[in-house]
C-alpha cells in the first residue's frame, strides 16, 4: 500500500501553520524531566501568545512538575491536531512574576477562580515558556520544518 504524499509547504506558511495547530490542538503534551526520566501529561495552557509562540501554563505547588521544572527547566510542548499535524516548542519555563499579566491571566480564566478561588492562593503557580525551538511536521511527511523564532 503506498504512502500518502504530503502537500508541499511554502516556508512562508509554516509560522501559519503552526498556529493552526496550536489553536485547533488545545491540549499540549507538555514534557518535563524528572532525574533522567521524562515525564509527559496533557496540559490546558491559560494563554498563548501566537506571535511570539509563547505559551503559558497553570499548576499547582504540590504537582509533581513544579519540583521537576525547579530542577531543569527545559521543556517540550507538543500540539497534535485531528489530521496530525504537530508542533512542537521547546523552551525553557519560567516563573510568571509580572503582576499585570498575571491578573489579565486570571481575569480571562473562569476555571481558575473555580478551583483556587482567589489570585492570591499560594497554590498558584504560572509558568511563561518561551521558545527556543519551534517545529512543524505535516502528518505523513516524517520530516520537521524548523520556524525561525520570532525576533
Amino acid at each position: 500500500m503506498p504512502t500518502p504524499k504530503p502537500k508541499p509547504i511554502d516556508s512562508s506558511q509554516l509560522p501559519d501553520l503552526a498556529r493552526s495547530v496550536i489553536r485547533n490542538a488545545k491540549f499540549p503534551q507538555l514534557a518535563t524531566i524528572d532525574g533522567d526520566h521524562p515525564r509527559l501529561r496533557p496540559v490546558s495552557p491559560v494563554r498563548v501568545d501566537e506571535d511570539s509562540f509563547t505559551i503559558y501554563v497553570a499548576n499547582l505547588r504540590r504537582y509533581h512538575k513544579t519540583s521537576e521544572i525547579a530542577s531543569n527547566s527545559n521543556v517540550e510542548l507538543c500540539y497534535l491536531d485531528d489530521q496530525h499535524d504537530q508542533v512542537r516548542i521547546s523552551g525553557v519555563a519560567e516563573i510568571l512574576n509580572e503582576q499585570t499579566l498575571i491578573q489579565e491571566i486570571w481575569d480571562s480564566n473562569p476555571l481558575l477562580t473555580k478551583y483556587l478561588g482567589s489570585i492570591d492562593n499560594p497554590e498558584l503557580v504560572l509558568y511563561k515558556i518561551k521558545p527556543t525551538r519551534i517545529r512543524f511536521m505535516r502528518e505523513w511527511a516524517l520530516d520537521y520544518y524548523e520556524i525561525p523564532l520570532p525576533s
